[in-house]
């Protein structure tokens, strides 16, 4: 019976996760408010038809109590915040948060599967995140000192960065972990965010040579600290984000080529360098001749991916403990051996819609400040979603980088929820923003109304 209903299930999960990626990008696509209206709601169900019926095979599979209180805090966590939300980001996007939620959901249900106090922990992580930015909106509208802290962010993030060589602790080969009173935490996260301010800030003041120049000086310290570090994923996140954020500031193809032709030079000689890079590329090349050493992860993974094929094995039918890390670094394995390559290549379209949502809200902000770093927040995200898959399906080396809002650990999911509310804030003051430019547009069309119909009156008499 069990067997059956994991079977039936995977078809209808991947039909309703299916229909929810078409209405992400027929939101688009809708002109009225009305229209896009009636497309939110309906992915509103469909959130909650695919969090229901994941969360009922788990039941179903482990039969524990935990489980079902479990399913009732997650559900209670999505109409909760649905709610708030609501009322804290007046005229928010609803497909960036409903994406987002959508991600969250999916990794509570697949990390509930892997380990119940891995979902446990996500959850309380999210939901505390979730809480903290609330008050996004509130410092994006009313403190406009943001974008005059450029070199102050850049000294807080460097001085962050450095903490993990006086307290870090090593964790899978790279030493960029701190432990503070039993809480672990992962500073290249929390910095990242930090950084694409630093970058935004001093860009949006001015782009002359010079000045670029000490910017990217500062922007390659950043990168070798976490190098030293063996955080490679990390490295090239900054990397990449900086010289996207300089190209959109510059509109300079000189800065792109020399940033592009720089990158590939430091990527052979941290090759030639470091052990750990070597071992990374070799593992890549060909896994399948260091299948019991170096390639393990990878062909573990490639072996997920395969076993699944389009339909998946059925949510807690497959054997994805067998991947190594496979609840951060290598979860879109388990989620393509057990809900299918169907249902990850739609995952992979709803973090497309939320990127192109994101560049959407970015160029739509007046403020220069603003739109560099909404663009640079977007990159972040999407390059993040580009090296897990890529990792875990052999496309690219891997760079040990979880997944968005799916992955577990706390550093990830709250860095992510920030990254989301910050951008959402800039959505809603931008919104109001144009709200008010069209009341006084009204305002002074009615005034001049009014003066034309009291020149004409004057002229009759």
């Amino acid at each position: 019976m069990e067997l059956l209903i994991a079977e039936l299930s995977r078809y209808i999960i991947i039909i309703l996760f299916a229909v929810y990626t078409f209405y992400c990008f027929r939101a688009f696509a809708r002109k009225t408010p009305e229209a896009k209206e009636r497309v939110f709601r309906i992915q509103g169900i469909l959130i909650v038809l695919i969090h229901s019926i994941c969360s009922l095979i788990l039941i179903i599979e482990y039969k524990e109590i935990r489980y079902i209180v479990l399913y009732g805090l997650e559900l209670l966590f999505y109409l909760g915040f649905l709610k708030i939300y609501k009322i804290f980001y007046k005229g928010l996007s609803k497909l960036v948060f409903n994406n987002m939620m959508m991600c969250m959901m999916i990794g509570f249900v697949m990390l509930g599967r892997l380990k119940y106090d891995y979902a446990a922990r996500q959850l309380f992580m999210a939901a505390l995140a979730m809480g903290v930015c609330l008050l996004v909106p509130l410092f994006i509208e009313r403190f406009t000192i943001w974008e005059k802290l450029g070199w102050q962010y850049a000294l807080a993030g460097i001085l962050f960065l450095l903490l993990v060589f006086v307290i870090g602790v090593e964790k899978y080969g790279a030493k960029n972990w701190i432990s503070i009173g039993g809480f672990q935490i992962q500073p290249s996260e929390f910095v990242k965010i930090i950084y694409v301010f630093f970058i935004a800030a001093l860009l949006s003041k001015t782009t002359r040579f010079k000045h670029v120049v000490v910017i990217t000086a500062v922007a390659a310290v950043h990168v070798i600290i976490l190098v030293v570090e063996k955080d490679l994923g990390a490295a090239l996140i900054y990397f990449v984000t900086y010289l996207v954020v300089l190209y959109v500031a510059t509109m300079k193809i000189g800065y792109l080529a020399a940033g592009l032709g720089g990158g590939a030079l430091a990527s052979v000689v941290a090759y030639k360098l470091f052990s750990h890079v070597q071992t990374r590329v070799t593992a890549w090349r060909n896994p399948w001749e260091t299948i019991n050493d170096e390639g393990y992860q990878i062909c573990r993974s490639l072996f997920a991916i395969g076993t699944g094929g389009l339909f998946g094995m059925g949510l807690g039918q497959g054997l994805p403990e067998s991947v190594p890390v496979v609840e951060s670094d290598f979860i879109f394995s388990a989620i393509s051996e057990e809900l299918g390559v169907i249902f990850s290549c739609c995952l992979i379209l709803v973090y497309i819609s939320s990127y192109i949502m994101f560049v959407n809200i970015a160029m739509k902000m007046k403020k220069r400040f603003y739109k560099l770093t909404a663009f640079g927040l977007s990159v972040v995200f999407i390059f993040q979603v580009f090296l897990c898959i890529g990792g875990a399906s052999k496309f690219i080396p891997s760079t040990g980088v979880t997944l968005p809002l799916i992955s577990y650990g706390g550093s990830s999911v709250m860095t992510t929820i920030v990254i989301f509310s910050i951008i959402q804030g800039m959505y809603v003051l931008n919104g109001r923003e144009e709200e008010a430019k069209l009341e006084k547009e009204e305002t002074a069309a009615g005034r001049n109304r009014r003066r034309g119909t009291g020149k004409k009156r004057d002229k009759k008499r």
